[in-house]
């Protein structure tokens, strides 16, 4: 965490210098039981590779609009910080997909994906980032393309911080007030700085269950427990994984 980080790519530049090794995003999926751990290091070079195919085979680039049909997924927190560094807009939910340059889909939201004419990526969302046992026509499988990119992304064009880099429940963000509104209200997430760990049930459809899944750990040096159909988690459970993952602050 550094003063002068103003984009989301800024915060993960500073973890990554920070403390590499230390937990960033552990994600649950309660339908399947499902459990990913991603350190920072890990984390930092799916966001890199993301970025490589976003820019590099995906033509994406600053101010291009990049909508995102994906749930609350590990997978999906990459997306965001590789749409930062590259510097297009992350649309979450994609309320305009024929507008979108390029456009990045689940398995659920496929038809609705095929409005782009731009470029089309489709995600499994299987364990382990596991590919589609068919490519959807029309689309590329993420899990083929992205282990192929490079570990290291430097983009082709500054980004600029005050430029729109968030779009969600139609409401858009630049770069820099998605730092300076994770930093402001971390606090009331019960985020107090390195070491907080923040458990969060929320959707990725709102800034509230961005910044409880994302952006407010990132900003403050925690870490988040990222958790997916919570709903199918019993209260004993729940008390049981929160005390396994250490958690200090509960988001649901």
């Amino acid at each position: 965490m550094n003063a002068t980080d103003r984009t989301p790519a800024d915060l993960l530049r500073s973890a990554l210098a920070a403390d590499p090794a230390r937990p960033l995003v552990t994600f649950y999926d309660d339908a399947t039981g499902e459990r990913v751990e991603l350190s920072v290091a890990t984390f930092a070079n799916w966001v890199a590779k993301t970025a490589n195919l976003l820019q590099g085979d995906l033509g994406a680039g600053p101010g291009d609009r990049v909508a995102l049909l994906l749930p609350a997924h590990w997978q999906t927190s990459v997306w965001l910080l590789a749409c930062s560094s590259v510097g297009t807009v992350a649309d979450m939910g994609g309320a305009d997909v024929a507008a979108a340059e390029v456009v990045v889909s689940g398995p659920d939201t496929l038809d609705a994906a095929r409005s782009c004419g731009g470029e089309r990526v489709a995600l499994a969302l299987r364990p382990l980032g596991g590919r589609f046992p068919q490519v959807p026509p029309g689309f590329a499988d993420y899990a083929v393309e992205v282990p192929g990119q490079g570990d290291r992304f430097v983009p082709f064009a500054a980004v600029d911080p005050d430029e729109p880099a968030l779009i969600v429940a139609g409401r858009e963000f630049s770069g820099a007030e998605v730092v300076e509104r994770a930093r402001d209200e971390a606090t009331g997430l019960g985020l107090t700085g390195p070491g907080s760990r923040i458990l969060s049930g929320l959707g990725y459809d709102s800034w509230e269950g961005l910044n409880a899944g994302l952006y407010g750990a990132l900003a403050t040096g925690g870490s988040v427990v990222l958790c997916r159909n919570l709903a199918a988690l019993g209260e004993e459970a729940l008390a049981q994984r929160i005390e396994s993952e250490r958690v200090t602050a509960v988001a649901r």
